[in-house]
């Protein structure tokens, strides 16, 4: 029973010691422990104050406005939505195209005439003007004196009258200022249908407004044929000259051609003659004469 009894306060001397070792052991390490669990928290609480006062501070600066205008950002098109425009299409205008007039105004500053003559109708001027008679050759003009000048000439274009025996057709001004009056009334060629052979005789006739001296001329050839109508207008101090010609290549020179109507060309040329128009020079103002001592005192 001692054996056993040593035994025993053996084993309770031993849990004593070990009991007090360990009690000691973990009595030291507890407090390791607690000083070192109290400085983690510490630590750890500053850390998250610091966190959390990092983050408090950074949130504004995201939302902040900056005073530079360049500096701004957009707003993205997910955060602001805009209201969607729909464009509704306008039916343009439709501009109908400017046609131009048929005939244009043809003013010559220095015989102070002008007249309307058709867009498509060939003009020359000056010494150009001078017109050819359908293989007659030049159209001479028709003056009792010399010093006639040409101004213009109106031409009809080839090909107006397809299918005839249509060669070439013209309205001619001339003006000579060194005839009078009187004289502007006759024309110096011979009438070829005038058998005696003098001069040719001439008539009034009215062209619009205006009254004019007239005759008129025919000549051939065995390839052509030429008939001209002249007409003078004494106004302004000068004599002023209109010349119609129509020529014509012949009967049996083209190949199934029929004779052009004369009657419808001669009109389109006197349509022409009918907007002659010559500016009015201006009228000089005589001074009056002054009164004398003598006839005002036998007014008295």
């Amino acid at each position: 029973m001692a054996t056993i009894w040593k035994s025993t306060n053996q084993r309770s001397t031993n849990q004593v010691t070990n009991r007090t070792i360990f009690g000691t052991i973990l009595t030291s390490w507890s407090r390791q422990q607690k000083l070192a669990m109290t400085a983690g928290v510490a630590m750890l609480g500053v850390l998250l104050v610091m966190s959390a006062c990092s983050e408090q501070s950074a949130k504004p600066a995201l939302v902040g406005v900056s005073s530079n205008p360049s500096t701004q950002t957009a707003p993205s098109a997910a955060a602001i939505t805009a209201p969607a425009i729909t464009a509704v299409p306008v039916a343009a205008a439709k501009k109908s195209p400017r046609k131009r007039p048929a005939n244009v105004t043809y003013t010559d500053a220095n015989s102070g005439i002008s007249f309307l003559y058709p867009r498509k109708f060939v003009l020359t001027s000056g010494n150009d003007a001078l017109p050819q008679f359908a293989g007659l050759g030049a159209a001479l003009m028709n003056f009792v004196q010399p010093g006639g000048v040409a101004v213009a000439t109106v031409e009809v274009p080839d090909g107006s009258y397809p299918g005839t025996d249509f060669a070439s057709a013209f309205f001619n001004v001339n003006v000579n200022r060194s005839v009078s009056e009187q004289e502007c009334a006759h024309f110096a060629l011979a009438d070829s249908h005038n058998v005696n052979g003098g001069s040719i005789d001439s008539q009034k006739v009215k062209i619009g407004p205006t009254e004019m001296e007239t005759t008129s001329n025919f000549s051939a050839s065995p390839m052509t044929q030429t008939e001209t109508q002249y007409f003078h207008r004494y106004e302004n101090g000068d004599c002023y000259e209109y010349i119609l010609s129509l020529g014509t290549a012949g009967y049996g020179i083209k190949d199934n051609a029929e004779p052009v109507n004369r009657d419808v060309v001669f009109a389109k040329l006197e349509k022409i003659l009918a907007t002659v128009k010559i500016k009015t020079a201006p009228v000089e103002q005589q001074p009056e004469a002054e009164q004398t001592v003598g006839a005002a005192a036998g007014g008295k």
